[in-house]
């Protein structure tokens, strides 16, 4: 029996919204920050990667390289950062300030006790900075896990959830070896911009002067 009129226009409209959904999943992540930062850090981030590396348009070979580098530790962090990266990394450590940051203070971290377990707590100045964690619960990373089509990037943030104490190398090691076709895409790659690359700046910013 032939659809009516109206029927069809509910499922065409249906089929347009939904192709609107999956076409946009890859990018309306970054629209969870209302500063803008997000999206100027991760413009940024592939700047860097691409003028350093020089493999052309070939991201999933500068991302790969530039992965492998910090699992190895051999990135050569005097020459990839630029100073724009540099200063966003900076500006994070500014707005790291509330439970939807994308760093977080270690002390408002919910149920972190693995953590703490493995940085036990000493007595500390007052001048002294604390310590940032990167916030595996955050809006942006979890709406990039939620959208995500892989199965082994979902698995990874689930078990950083449970624990962020786990090192920056092994953390690339894992998404290194993530299949080509989950690898290229950008939830993956907003992830590597900023649990990897801005989370070594962050650390390393100040011998920038």
């Amino acid at each position: 029996m032939p659809l009516k009129i109206g029927s069809r226009i509910i499922v065409l409209f249906l089929i347009i919204s939904v192709q609107a959904i999956y076409s946009q999943s890859d990018y309306y992540c970054q629209s969870v920050d209302e500063t803008g930062i997000i999206k100027k850090a991760f413009a940024s981030f592939e700047n860097d990667l691409f003028s350093y590396y020089k493999f052309g348009n070939d991201s999933i070979k500068t991302y790969r390289t530039f992965l492998a580098e910090v699992a190895s530790l051999s990135i050569d962090l005097r020459k990839l950062p630029s100073d724009n990266s540099i200063q966003l990394a900076r500006e994070f450590k500014k707005i790291a300030n509330n439970k939807n940051s994308l760093w977080i203070k270690l002390s408002e971290y919910e149920n972190h006790e693995a953590y703490k377990k493995s940085h036990p707590s000493t007595s500390s100045s007052k001048n002294e900075e604390e310590i940032l964690i990167f916030n595996y619960r955050g809006g942006f990373i979890q709406c990039l896990k939620n959208s995500s089509g892989s199965d082994d990037f979902k698995e990874l943030i689930n078990s950083l959830e449970q624990d962020g104490n786990i090192s920056t190398s092994l953390i690339s090691q894992k998404i290194y070896y993530i299949p080509n076709k989950e690898f290229g895409t950008n939830q993956i790659k907003n992830f590597i911009a900023f649990d990897i690359y801005y989370s070594i700046l962050m650390v390393i910013e100040k011998a920038f002067g």
